[in-house]
């Protein structure tokens, strides 16, 4: 089962020659997991030739990267011409509960079509404005923000296509217009979104398995099906212990040019693609560890050390970039594994 972690590796560009600009990092992926931004930019610096993760935040100064809501009602990184087509497929479904959480939130749907107009209104013309510096906008405009109401508006305003996440500013980032951040978006009729969303995640994140690509992107089996009858003759099936795995052709001979890195030590943020990547993980990640991975299972995924495509064990960086990392190996890790988390920590994004 190593092997399959190792291929994922590669499909990433996790090893071998990364990708030139974290535009294209993150439109290998399609998406990637973005609620927390630090961890982010690190994971998508990891996979982009030099990476930092100073390129990354230019990248979404200068709206070549983007971050919203584009499925499962998640912050995730997407390449900005991605984001209009995966909202316009995908949101549907992240939208199914709205009207239950909204009568619990006890807002009206006047409240949420007033709370975009006093959005629109303060953002139009290019105006940039912080998460709190938009809420108070919207409160002053008379529609309540508190409590989880605040956080219910902005994100059903981002999923629904108005408001997205555009230039960082002090570490974190504003709240921008999708239609000016993205005056050109791209659009795709159903087929061809199903066949695109198909062929990018196999090809970026394969081999994977049908199962994988539901859990990952919230879609219906139906619909991963109907995408692989259209692009199922790019890729290429993998039967792993019985179950069918699809993926990028050339992810066998990438692996085997980078088969050296692969099976070396690396060190991964917190939310990162190799482990949420995929329903099944457990290529990568021991059974007998996940819970370490997810303390009770609260959804909050730890920065893992990987070694030939194995976690082996969890990390957190030290009190100061100048104290050693904190390392929480899973079982005795050898000298040489230790001193290489070390060198790694040292470098990382």
């Amino acid at each position: 089962m190593n092997e399959l972690s190792l291929l994922r590796m590669a499909a990433q560009r996790l090893v071998g020659p990364r990708a030139a600009t974290p535009g294209e990092a993150v439109r290998r992926l399609t998406a990637v997991q973005g609620q927390d931004l630090p961890g982010a930019l690190t994971s998508v610096a990891l996979r982009t030739a030099g990476g930092t993760r100073a390129a990354v935040e230019a990248a979404l100064d200068a709206g070549e990267v983007v971050r919203s809501w584009p499925m499962r009602g998640t912050l995730h990184l997407t390449a900005a011409d991605d984001l209009p087509w995966m909202l316009e497929l995908l949101g549907p479904r992240a939208l199914a509960g709205v009207a239950a959480r909204r009568a619990a939130l006890e807002l009206t749907d006047d409240d949420v079509e007033q709370a975009r107009d006093l959005a629109v209104a303060a953002l139009v013309g290019g105006r940039r404005l912080s998460r709190a510096e938009l809420l108070s906008a919207i409160a002053d405009g008379g529609v309540s923000v508190a409590g989880q109401r605040g956080y219910h508006l902005l994100w059903y305003l981002a999923q629904t296509g108005t408001l997205c996440l555009g230039p960082t500013a002090g570490g974190d980032q504003l709240f921008v217009l999708l239609d000016e951040w993205l005056p050109a978006p791209r659009r795709l009729e159903r087929d061809e979104a199903l066949a695109e969303l198909v062929l990018r995640f196999f090809t970026g994140h394969g081999p994977a398995t049908v199962k994988d690509l539901v859990r990952w992107a919230g879609v219906l089996v139906r619909d991963v099906k109907a995408g692989l009858t259209i692009v199922a003759p790019q890729l290429e099936r993998l039967d792993v212990g019985g179950v069918e795995h699809w993926m990028d052709p050339a992810t066998p001979d990438r692996l085997a040019a980078a088969r050296a890195e692969a099976e070396g030590v690396h060190l991964l943020p917190g939310f990162d693609e190799l482990v949420l990547g995929y329903a099944d993980r457990s290529c990568t990640v021991p059974a007998a560890f996940a819970d370490r991975i997810v303390p009770g299972n609260n959804g909050m995924f730890r920065a893992t050390a990987v070694q030939a495509g194995t976690v082996v064990g969890v990390w957190r960086a030290g009190r100061s970039r100048a104290r050693p990392i904190e390392l929480e190996p899973f079982t005795e890790l050898t000298p040489d594994v230790r001193a290489r988390v070390a060198e790694l920590y040292a470098t990382l994004p």
